[in-house]
């Protein structure tokens, strides 16, 4: 399956490799091959073996595990846990855990290297609070240094369920998922997850 967010890039890439074939240059055609793979690897949706328990919250993102610690947003103390996406992750955000969409906020920003701790206060990012049986939990998408767009495809008072997709951020970024206290974090620094399927967090 291939992520919606990725079908102009991919037609692109089909246009400009037909253009390249119908040219004598070979140089091009394969520029275009090459191009059109990395879209299509890229922007790769693949099915997850999603939890079936309801006292778990599961990664909003596939990456690697960039920070674990207690902080505050808004005012409110959580636990943070921060996955990092490289060029070769899968780009998809899934809902970590069921509940309904509280609200969903586009803040401007910088593009600053989305694996530095200062991403998540000064980068372009989206926050959406999803209001769950076990408090709130907020997920937010943070734009990075190649990754300038996020895409969110939910909007308040949606009803979501543990491993839905509700976004993506085009090319390489970063997701901060914030917790209630309550929770028991299940991950470190370091580790790799995968969107809908690895667990993050428990109560």
């Amino acid at each position: 399956m291939i992520a919606k967010e990725g079908f102009p890039f991919i037609l692109g890439a089909v246009i400009a490799l037909i253009v390249f074939i119908i040219l004598p240059t070979k140089l091009l055609v394969v520029l275009a091959v090459l191009t059109l793979l990395l879209f299509l690897w890229f922007f790769r949706d693949p099915e997850r073996k999603i939890p079936t328990s309801e006292n778990v919250a599961v990664s909003a993102a596939d990456g690697k595990v960039v920070d674990v610690s207690q902080t505050e947003l808004d005012g409110v103390k959580y636990q943070k846990v921060s996955v990092f996406m490289n060029v070769f992750s899968v780009h998809v955000n899934r809902v970590p855990l069921s509940g309904v969409v509280k609200s969903v906020n586009h803040i401007e920003g910088k593009f600053l290297n989305a694996a530095k701790p200062e991403a998540s206060v000064q980068n372009e990012r989206t926050v959406v609070v999803f209001d769950t049986a076990h408090g709130d939990i907020v997920c937010v998408q943070v734009a990075g240094l190649v990754a300038r767009r996020t895409v969110c495809n939910v909007q308040a008072g949606d009803s979501i369920t543990t491993g839905d997709r509700y976004g993506m951020i085009k090319f390489s970024s970063r997701v901060d998922h914030y917790f209630p206290l309550d929770f028991n974090i299940t991950v470190r620094e370091d580790d790799v997850v995968k969107a809908g399927e690895s667990i993050l967090a428990t109560f």
